[in-house]
């Protein structure tokens, strides 16, 4: 194969971490202007951690299948 046999594994953990990561980030510093009147003043805090849950999981799965293998 052209990445190896655990390319699933590999782009599992960078998306879940990634997910993670970005929600985290969005929750800790939100923005300081606004680009769209439209925009929140800050992220939803529910969904945020909802997706930091998912992120993590899906990138501390794709750890542990990479670790065992």
């Amino acid at each position: 194969m052209l990445f190896g046999q655990n390319i699933l594994a590999w782009l599992m953990l960078a998306l879940g971490g990634a997910m993670a990561a970005g929600n985290v980030a969005a929750l800790l510093r939100p923005r300081t202007h606004k680009r769209d009147p439209a925009d929140l003043e800050r992220a939803p805090v529910g969904r945020c951690v909802l997706y930091i849950i998912v992120g993590s999981v899906a990138a501390i799965w794709a750890l542990a299948s990479l670790l065992s293998s």
